[in-house]
């Protein structure tokens, strides 16, 4: 360690092209310095290692064993220092091979995933994916930790200090079964408030949201009478029962066995993001993929 102290990347690649050429005049030349300089440098390489490195020979300078134990692990870590500062290859999917780490809801699996991922597996078929569940207070530690490389979140809940990119703007629409009897037209406000309701609780138990919310300011409640953790359970629910939820618009889109009505209210809506840490932010392959996700949703 004393010794790499005093070392510095000049007096390696000197030394580097000296027990190539055995010359300090053919070394100078390759170097672009000038002889005495290399001489210098030799001297102080001979100083830090505590052997003469180069002798004279008949023709030119011969390496002393010490020099010649240097050479070859010499030579693989100049050559790890210059891939390791040269700048990053174009990212190629046809011949990736990387394994992307991203965390979602199965709400995010079902409208952001799952329409990207036929196209991903044919345009990096080599390439895989490894879902995470969505856990909001681990996101972002999780994220610069390297444990994921992007995540699927509202934009109004993303953690400070990530890069973000807005995906789409959600809005919530009124789903029953098909052939539910009290949907078959727009219920009434007080109506909309008579049905029993079931709704999603991500931190589980939770029987009051932004539906809610709203009703709360015009001085009404509705029953929930059923509360679980995930979305697609809810679907499962609303085609076997009389149940019905406030659920988002793109969740319930093109599904058969669905009564899908506006509400007879206005509820807020949400903007759904993608979000990556800095240390994944000009990496050519994580560009590539957030680029291709924008383009599948």
């Amino acid at each position: 360690m004393n010794n790499l102290r005093r070392l510095d990347i000049n007096l390696l690649l000197t030394l580097d092209v000296l027990l190539s050429e055995h010359n300090v005049t053919r070394a100078a030349h390759r170097l672009n310095l000038s002889q005495p300089s290399v001489s210098v440098h030799l001297a102080k390489l001979r100083d830090i290692f505590g052997d003469p490195l180069l002798l004279p020979g008949p023709r030119g300078m011969r390496p002393t064993g010490r020099a010649d134990e240097l050479r070859e692990p010499l030579r693989q870590a100049l050559e790890a220092l210059e891939r390791a500062v040269s700048p990053a290859d174009a990212f190629n999917p046809a011949e990736a091979k990387q394994t992307w780490k991203v965390m979602a809801s199965d709400y995010g699996e079902s409208t952001i995933l799952l329409p990207a991922l036929a196209g991903l597996r044919s345009a990096a078929p080599g390439t895989r994916l490894a879902v995470f569940d969505l856990v909001p207070p681990r996101l972002a530690k999780q994220a610069e930790q390297g444990a994921i490389d992007l995540a699927f979140h509202t934009s109004e809940d993303s953690p400070p200090g990530m890069h973000r990119r807005a995906l789409f703007t959600e809005r919530y629409v009124l789903v029953g079964r098909a052939g539910h009897p009290r949907l078959q037209k727009r219920p009434t406000l007080a109506q909309f408030c008579e049905l029993d309701h079931v709704i999603v609780s991500p931190d589980g138990g939770g029987f009051h949201g932004t539906t809610d919310r709203a009703l709360a300011e015009v001085g009404l409640t509705r029953r929930v009478v059923l509360s679980v953790p995930h979305f697609l359970f809810v679907r499962s629910v609303l085609e076997s029962t009389d149940l019905v939820a406030m659920l988002p618009a793109r969740l319930v889109r093109d599904v058969n066995g669905l009564a899908v009505l506006e509400p007879p209210l206005e509820v807020p809506g949400y903007e759904m993001s993608m979000l990556w840490p800095e240390r994944c932010h000009r990496d050519p392959a994580h560009q590539w993929l957030r680029a291709f996700i924008v383009g599948a949703v």
